[in-house]
């Protein structure tokens, strides 16, 4: 294999056995910073005594406790025979289908580089407090639980996706499931050395974009510091898409402000001109289309909460060019994200960066509705192009953080990492 490029190592993966649970679908979870706790974390729970999330997100009040607790359960779901590692070392086809919508991508454990090699681009800064809770989960299961998403443009004759669509095109995958959403997974163990070694070939003149999982890329790279030589921890758990062959969908992460009513909000936005307001008829679907509409010609956001939708546009071009730092490329400036942080979150609405002050939200009708139970400010924003966040990572310059959510994420549960293992 190369020692250069993006090297995407096979792994014996350690999956469930489907006689041992209820469903494949029943034991399967988001990423872990996608469940809206608690109500989600209790579904998850209760769906199948062996779900993922037990695995992803103990249920214990003590960080040390709940790292233990994940532990035990993952070496006695091995002991019990509810989870079992494949026979051979393998890079899994893993597929997504949606609908009409198809993603394809290869499961693998890839190789850290650090930032300065510019193998893999971030576009988001991380927070500390994630990153060290991930490392504690890391370090006591000896495991990498669910795969980051990172895509690759490939070109057209890429070998890698190639292989990719003839395996899922003609042979038996090892499973099939279909989680709540609606999303069909399929999934097949890739083990030819013929073809592991083209695929390699391919990736290694290629480099990668985190489209979600920063937290987690930073919790690999910490850990591989903390070895004294050469280790399974010089890997990670990913799954790499072709985004030339199979375009992600991009949406936004939204922001819901528990400790701030909406009219008040609204008050301190409108102050003196600093935002326009106007009134737009629910329901919620046709509130978003009038923030696409307004955010085509400018920065736009759409706050709610209290059964009302206000369209806030037009910011007062001097308050927006003193609040949003100019040490950032133009293309920066101009994200919806980098003004809301800079303009409404830090200089308007003075809402401190904290988690009681700012919950982040991935589903529009999630956030609308946990803003309502709070009674606080839902603030819905219009996602990015994928083209503007691999620019700007190509600058080596972050986005603001939750800028973006790049999916369908893959579903947590179907192949684990185990470090034991290799």
């Amino acid at each position: 294999m190369s020692t250069y490029g993006l090297r995407l190592a096979p792994f014996r993966g350690l999956r469930y056995v489907p006689e041992r649970v209820g469903s494949l679908a029943a034991v399967t979870s988001p990423p872990y910073d996608v469940v809206v706790r608690p109500d989600g974390q209790r579904h998850l729970e209760t769906a199948d005594p062996h779900n993922v999330v037990r695995l992803i997100l103990p249920n214990e009040e003590d960080p040390a406790a709940r790292h233990r607790q994940a532990a035990w359960a993952l070496f006695q779901w091995q002991e019990e025979g509810v989870l079992a590692a494949d026979q051979e070392p393998a890079l899994y086809v893993y597929e997504q289908r949606d609908g009409d919508f198809v993603q394809r991508g290869l499961i693998g454990a890839l190789r850290l580089t650090r930032p300065e090699e510019r193998v893999v681009l971030p576009h988001e800064d991380v927070m500390p407090g994630p990153v060290a809770d991930r490392a504690s989960l890391m370090r006591a299961t000896a495991a990498n639980l669910d795969p980051l998403l990172l895509t690759y443009e490939g070109g057209a004759a890429g070998a890698a996706a190639e292989i990719v669509d003839r395996t899922a095109d003609h042979r038996e995958p090892l499973l099939t499931t279909t989680t709540e959403d609606g999303i069909r997974h399929r999934l097949w163990a890739l083990t030819d050395p013929a073809e592991i070694a083209a695929v390699d070939a391919d990736l290694a003149s290629h480099q990668a974009l985190i489209a979600d999982g920063h937290h987690r890329w930073a919790t690999y790279l910490r850990l591989q510091e903390e070895q004294d030589g050469p280790s399974p921890w010089d890997y990670g758990l990913v799954l790499l898409v072709d985004s030339a062959r199979y375009p992600l969908r991009v949406r936004a992460i939204h922001r819901v402000l528990p400790r701030l009513p909406v009219e008040d909000a609204v008050r301190a936005a409108t102050a003196h001109g600093t935002f326009r307001v106007q009134d737009i008829p629910g329901p919620l679907d046709h509130a978003l289309q009038a923030l696409e509409t307004a955010t085509s010609s400018g920065n736009a956001f759409l706050l709610t909460g209290d059964g009302r939708f206000r369209l806030l546009s037009r910011p007062d071009p001097r308050l927006l060019d003193e609040s949003v730092p100019h040490d950032r490329p133009e293309a920066w400036r101009r994200l919806d994200a980098a003004v809301l942080h800079s303009l409404l979150l830090d200089r308007v609405w003075q809402v401190p960066d904290a988690p009681e002050h700012i919950q982040y939200i991935h589903d529009a009708r999630a956030a609308v509705a946990q803003a309502e139970q709070l009674g606080g400010t839902a603030v819905l924003i219009h996602p990015v192009r994928e083209s503007v966040v691999r620019e700007l990572a190509q600058q080596g310059v972050t986005m603001p953080r939750k800028s973006t959510s790049f999916g369908p994420k893959p579903a947590t549960g179907l192949v684990l990492r185990s470090l034991d293992l290799e």
